[in-house]
């Protein structure tokens, strides 16, 4: 059966807000093990014109059936085809932890096919490409994912501490700390779509001097913005965070101003 970039794309890109008129198009990828979904409450915080979607990997929910990604290419490479299409619009891509580098990632490639800028990228809880900081929990097994989930928080206590849910969520976490720990940045040529970092004050995965290292991976505007909380601030700090993220992308009005 013949695939169409219409299906690529919904196989990848979930809807989660969508405009008549639309002026501009959030586009929201996950950390390790999360999903589409976990943008869903972003879209009441939105204004009327800016559509709302959530990238899906492989491997989870819906997509259960499918492979796990092993490498970022495998990622971002249809992450970029599926948004292609959906050039006619500004575009801006947002990214927490690993969906940081996978949104960074598919900028970069996006830029060399279209030929210009993105409205902005917006990097969540993750280091600057240069300043990745080199773990191997994914060696460790269950035991040392586990230790490492309960260290990051985000995952609830029911979860880690039910072995039939263990058994649903394990695997996908597994496959994507795999991945994200042994993928390596090539290249690191700077983007010229507009960059923002978003860090939180007490997040042990990143700290404010390695989030203010992304400058360095931008032509265009940057900007660091910090707020109260561990690695998933984004959950307590969500009505902050998408206002800084609408700010950055230039609504209301105008583009990000320069530094």
């Amino acid at each position: 059966m013949t695939i169409t970039t219409t299906g690529r794309r919904e196989q990848w890109l979930r809807p989660l807000r969508v405009q008549d008129v639309p002026r501009l198009r959030l586009v929201c990828f996950p950390h390790a093990g999360g999903a589409a979904g976990f943008f869903r409450t972003w879209g009441a915080r939105l204004p009327e014109g800016v559509e709302l979607y959530g990238v899906q990997y492989p491997g989870r929910q819906d997509r259960v059936r499918e492979p796990h990604a092993r490498t970022m290419d495998e990622l971002a490479g249809p992450a970029a085809a599926a948004l292609r299409p959906l050039a006619g619009v500004p575009t801006a891509l947002f990214g927490h932890s690993m969906g940081a580098a996978v949104a960074h990632e598919t900028v970069l490639r996006l830029e060399a096919e279209l030929d210009g800028p993105l409205a902005g990228l917006v990097v969540s809880g993750r280091p600057a490409p240069d300043r990745l900081r080199r773990t191997e929990v994914h060696r460790g097994g269950e035991q040392a994912l586990l230790a490492d989930l309960r260290r990051l928080g985000g995952t609830s206590e029911e979860v880690l501490d039910d072995p039939a849910l263990r058994e649903l969520v394990l695997p996908t976490l597994a496959a994507d700390y795999r991945l994200i720990e042994t993928h390596r940045p090539r290249g690191l040529r700077p983007v010229r779509t507009p960059v923002c970092a978003c860090v939180s004050d007490a997040d042990p995965e990143v700290d404010r001097e390695e989030a203010a290292a992304w400058e360095r991976h931008t032509t265009g505007p940057f900007r660091l913005r910090v707020f109260s909380g561990d690695h998933f601030y984004l959950v307590p700090r969500e009505e902050q965070l998408v206002e800084q993220v609408l700010l950055f992308c230039g609504l209301p009005g105008g583009r990000p101003s320069t530094p």
